[in-house]
């Protein structure tokens, strides 16, 4: 029986396997917990707690290229469209996209991964470019190694509303389980959001992904096979809760197995990383697929 530590957050397609409905034969998985979940990123491409870690795809991209021994698995835990998650105060004055070149946008961290959509929307859309943005956070990175564009600078204000509410910036990001977390009303900046995001899908044929799943290397290679059945228990979870997702984006995105969709998600966020500088060189996806041969067993 092989041991994993697996980090996942509280879904209902994680449900059942953490009360055991699913198992995953062969494999005793001791589901560990973090809060908020982003925090664990960290712990996991600095310092390996995990042997099998959720991660977002920006944090993922950024490790690979600093050289983190770990691999990423084909399962798309979380995503949607962002069109909605630039935001601003209700009461403040009238702001187009293209109004945002020349101005200060407040943003988690600059390597957040529901940032790198929105800046690939602005550019793609609008024309605004990430240079044309003074992006101002309130986190450091994950990945320790990665140094942050020229125009980025770190606020004290503990959360990024409160960056709205000082007046320090014009708008800010959100993800969508944050905004209703912050305190204050807040509105998106992109005019008619779902039309726009909608508009978005039906262009790119894919729906934004956030977090997918990673395995440290050292385990994919000693024990492939429990990974492998990890991987097929949550297929089956994914699929056993389908009925618990909406028509959504959000809810079409939860998927595992590569196909199709969720290639383009993860070479269009790689392209939207190197054009943002959340990485500096390009990502290689074809590598990325191959590297979990194990999976198509």
């Amino acid at each position: 029986m092989t041991s994993l530590s697996v980090l996942l957050g509280d879904y209902p397609h994680t449900r059942p396997l953490k009360d055991g409905t699913v198992p995953v034969p062969g494999v005793e998985c001791d589901y560990v917990t973090a809060s908020p979940l982003y925090s664990a990123f960290a712990r996991m491409v600095r310092n390996l707690e995990y042997d099998v870690c959720e991660m977002a795809l920006a944090t993922y991209f950024q490790a690979r290229e600093a050289g983190v021994p770990i691999t990423l698995l084909p399962v798309a835990m979380i995503g949607g469209t962002h069109h909605a998650s630039l935001t601003r105060l209700p009461d403040g004055p009238a702001l187009s996209p293209r109004q945002l070149a020349g101005a200060r946008v407040g943003v988690r961290s600059y390597s957040q991964t529901t940032g790198l959509w929105v800046r690939g929307v602005l550019r793609e859309d609008y024309g605004v470019q990430p240079s044309d943005v003074t992006w101002v956070t309130t986190e450091e990175p994950h990945v320790a190694q990665y140094r942050e564009p020229d125009n980025v600078q770190r606020s004290k204000a503990a959360k990024v509303a409160d960056l709205l509410r000082e007046g320090d910036v014009a708008a800010a990001v959100l993800g969508p389980r944050a905004i209703g977390t912050q305190g204050v009303e807040l509105v998106p900046v992109l005019p008619d959001a779902p039309a726009a995001a909608q508009a978005w899908i039906d262009r790119h044929r894919t729906v934004p992904v956030n977090h997918m799943v990673v395995v440290r290397n050292e385990v994919a290679k000693r024990h492939p096979e429990a990974v492998a059945a990890l991987v097929r228990a949550l297929r089956e979870t994914i699929r056993l809760t389908a009925d618990e997702r909406d028509d959504s984006p959000a809810g079409r995105v939860v998927a595992a197995g590569w196909s199709e969709p969720l290639r383009t998600a993860v070479e269009i966020g790689a392209r939207y990383a190197l054009e943002q500088q959340v990485v500096r060189s390009g990502i290689d996806v074809d590598r990325i697929e191959k590297e979990a041969p194990f999976l198509d067993a």
